[in-house]
């Protein structure tokens, strides 16, 4: 399906009519203002200033080290870029487990000094009232359920969550509370595809998927693993587009080559 040109500006209210019209949500992250104009001129739905810009672009093991401030300058970054899709910024590890309040404060913080359009926030029932205080403060909450990578030491894995029944219940009643709160959408990461699919269909909100199966109302992806810029990472649900670590070494290579052979630059690239 060719992307809808006549969306002004994607709005939650466009992308619960995307779920009633069963159009499927397209949602990468960004962390830049350049990557973010092409992905938003090619018409992208929601761009995700993900706490992953812990792993992918100042390499951390987990998502854990960044920090609020940290998220705020990546936001506003891609925010400057984005005239057409909807921005919504991961709240990082430590800036809402103490209380509702803090997690109010630091919200308070992205949208006044990014520009955002609204958060996203890790957990279920443990952070029910964090959720219903932002969205009382009329901010847009996008919930997150399943693997969430800020709890990765609790798991002790990256392996597939809720396979066994009291999880799958947990997650099942997680996502109506999440609902309920107000939340306008939810992303489901590395479950199975059947319980994914029983969340879309029980719930009103827009359900998006990582590694949740083809069932859900939309997907999303980390934008450094489907260009192929990280080539370690190899999980099955990742379909990679490009190639580009491969791209930009061969473009580096050349580069080095013609630099080293005084053929960079020619007559006709000085003055």
């Amino acid at each position: 399906m060719s992307v809808n040109k006549e969306i002004k500006r994607v709005t939650t209210h466009v992308l619960q009519k995307m779920k009633v019209d069963g159009e499927r949500i397209s949602m990468l992250t960004c962390y830049d203002y350049s990557m973010a104009r092409i992905l938003d001129d090619a018409g992208i739905d929601i761009l995700l200033v993900g706490d992953s810009a812990s792993n992918v672009m100042a390499g951390h093991e987990t998502t854990l080290p960044i920090t609020l401030d940290q998220m705020i300058y990546h936001a506003a970054s891609v925010v400057r870029a984005a005239k057409r899709c909807f921005v919504v910024v991961d709240l990082p590890f430590g800036s809402y487990q103490g209380n509702s309040k803090e997690a109010l404060n630091s919200t308070i913080r992205i949208m006044k000094e990014t520009g955002a359009h609204g958060v996203k926030i890790e957990g279920g029932e443990e952070i029910i009232e964090s959720v219903k205080r932002i969205i009382s403060a009329g901010v847009p909450v996008m919930g997150h359920l399943g693997l969430t990578p800020q709890s990765i030491y609790k798991f002790g894995t990256y392996a597939v969550r809720a396979t066994e029944e009291a999880e799958a219940a947990k997650l099942i009643n997680d996502a109506k509370l999440l609902q309920e709160a107000g939340c306008f959408a939810i992303v489901l990461e590395k479950i199975p595809a059947l319980l994914a699919k029983r969340v879309a269909e029980e719930l009103a909100i827009p359900i998006i998927g990582i590694g949740a199966g083809k069932y859900v109302d939309g997907q999303v992806l980390v934008m450094h693993d489907l260009l192929g810029i990280n080539k370690d990472f190899k999980p099955r649900f990742l379909r990679r587009y490009l190639d580009l670590y491969g791209e930009i070494y061969n473009a580096t290579q050349s580069y080095i080559k013609d630099v080293k052979t005084r053929d960079f630059p020619n007559d006709s690239e000085q003055y």
